[in-house]
């Protein structure tokens, strides 16, 4: 049977009640199938990374997409920032603080698929999550055991809504931040055509 395996160290489960706490609920579990589904592809691919480093990537990576962070320059640069700032209160070593912040800051980026594992898994579980990316390199079964344990709850719609927000907010100052490149690029399509129902 296949099971889901979030590390129990103190800094997981205090990031893990952090984003659950300032996250919409179908956001809060984008952020767990982005894991879920990294962490499937990481086994497939026969990946080493440090367990504890790809959770903290995926687990907030989309902070800054939440009312509680101060939302001025683009979404992942300020995820980023807040996850640096949490880590640091919990005695993270600088090198490990590094790799979380560019696995956050790269995670809608293909170059994060050239970058160390933890890096490159938060990007294909995103991914995977919002438009499909590798969604046939998984097995369908714990492709529906992901999305049992952690549904869906309309993210299509809610994401795309949340994204076009987070564009408006910030177009007058940063015409080039991510929501609104993404819009520019084709995310609506993109993200309605992902292998999901909702």
């Amino acid at each position: 049977m296949y099971n889901i395996t979030i590390p129990k160290s103190n800094v997981a489960k205090e990031a893990t009640k952090l984003v659950h706490e300032i996250s919409p609920e179908f956001l809060y579990n984008h952020c767990l199938r982005t894991y879920a589904f990294g962490d499937e592809l990481g086994k497939k691919y026969g990946f080493k990374y440090d367990q504890e480093l790809f959770y903290l990537g995926s687990i907030l990576h989309d902070v800054g997409l939440t009312e509680h962070v101060c939302r001025k320059h683009s979404f992942e640069h300020e995820s980023a920032d807040h996850a640096v700032n949490f880590l640091h209160t919990h005695g993270i070593s600088e090198e490990k603080i590094d790799v979380v912040r560019e696995a956050i800051v790269l995670h809608a980026s293909q170059i994060a698929e050239e970058k160390q594992p933890e890096i490159a898994l938060v990007h294909f579980g995103a991914g995977m999550d919002v438009i499909g990316l590798r969604v046939k390199d998984i097995s369908e079964e714990s492709f529906n055991f992901i999305l049992e344990s952690y549904p869906r709850l309309g993210f299509k719609q809610s994401m795309i809504e949340l994204i076009k927000y987070d564009a408006e907010l910030k177009n007058d100052q940063f015409p080039n931040n991510l929501s609104s490149s993404m819009l520019r690029m084709g995310f609506i399509d993109w993200i309605m055509n992902a292998p999901f129902k909702e």
